[in-house]
C-alpha cells in the first residue's frame, strides 16, 4: 500500500475506462491525482493553449508533477478502403498530437521534478488488426512509440524518464456491447483469447502503477504490452 506515497501524478482521460481505473488506484495508493477529460471537464488536450492551461491550473493547485500519465485518446477505424482524410487526420490529432501538447506544456515541470512520463499506446502500433481494420490507429500509436523513445533519449539529462504500455482489447463501457453482438467482429473474441478473458482497465491501471512506483525507477525507454499474450497467441 503507498506505493505513490506523495507523488503528484497528472492523468488524461479520466472520465471512463483505463484513465478512471488508474486515477482510483493511484488514488488509493497515495497519489495526489490531477485529472482530465474532455467529456467532463470540456479541454480539448490536442489544442497546445488549452493543454498549456490544464498544466499550469494543475500545477498552481498542487506545486509540481511527478508523473505524467498521457492516457486520452480517440480514434476512427474501419477498412483502409474506406478511411478517410478526416477520419486519419482524426485519429492522429487525438492520439499522438495531444501527447505532444500536453507533455511540452509539463516539460519544464518534468524537468524540476525529475519525473516520469508514462504514454499509451497499443498493439496495433506492433502488428496488423484482422477483425477490426486501424490504420490509422497503428499508425498513431506508432508514432506514441517513437515519441516515448525520444521523449527518454532528451529527458535523461534531466532525469526525466519515459516509458510505454500497449494495450491489448480492453474491455471498456464504449465496446462492452458489442462482445454480446453476434453480427460485430469482436464477437466470441473472449472465447477465443488464450487466458480465457479480455482484459479490463484495471489490468492496465496495475502497470501503469508499477511504471510510476519507485519499484520501476531503473526502467527508461521500454514498452510493455498488456494483452494476455494475445498478440504473439492467436
Amino acid at each position: 500500500m503507498n506505493r505513490l506515497a506523495g507523488k503528484v501524478c497528472f492523468i488524461t482521460g479520466t472520465a471512463g475506462g483505463q484513465g478512471a481505473a488508474a486515477a482510483a488506484l493511484f488514488e488509493a495508493q497515495g497519489a495526489v491525482v490531477v485529472g482530465c477529460d474532455i467529456k467532463t471537464d470540456g479541454i480539448d488536450l490536442a489544442d497546445p493553449e488549452q493543454a498549456a492551461a490544464w498544466i499550469e491550473s494543475g500545477v498552481a493547485e498542487v506545486g509540481r508533477i511527478d508523473v505524467l500519465y498521457n492516457n486520452a485518446s480517440a480514434t476512427r477505424v474501419g477498412p483502409f478502403d474506406e478511411l478517410t482524410w478526416d477520419a486519419w487526420q482524426f485519429t492522429l490529432r487525438n492520439e499522438l498530437d495531444l501527447i505532444f501538447t500536453v507533455t511540452k506544456a509539463a516539460w519544464p515541470h518534468l524537468q524540476a521534478s525529475r519525473g516520469l512520463i508514462i504514454n499509451t499506446a497499443s498493439v496495433s502500433a506492433w502488428r496488423g488488426a484482422v477483425f477490426q481494420e486501424q490504420a490509422a490507429h497503428g499508425a498513431a500509436k506508432g508514432g506514441v512509440l517513437a515519441l516515448t523513445r525520444h521523449l527518454a533519449a532528451s529527458g535523461a539529462r534531466h532525469g526525466i524518464r519515459a516509458n510505454s504500455i500497449s494495450p491489448g482489447l480492453i474491455v471498456t463501457p464504449q465496446i462492452a456491447e458489442f462482445f454480446e453482438d453476434p453480427s460485430h467482429p469482436m464477437h466470441g473474441m473472449r472465447e477465443s483469447h488464450p487466458l480465457g478473458r479480455l482484459g479490463q482497465p484495471e489490468d492496465v491501471a496495475k502497470v501503469a502503477l508499477f511504471l510510476a512506483s519507485d519499484d520501476a525507477a531503473y526502467l527508461n525507454a521500454i514498452d510493455i504490452v498488456v494483452d494476455g499474450g494475445q498478440s504473439v497467441i492467436v
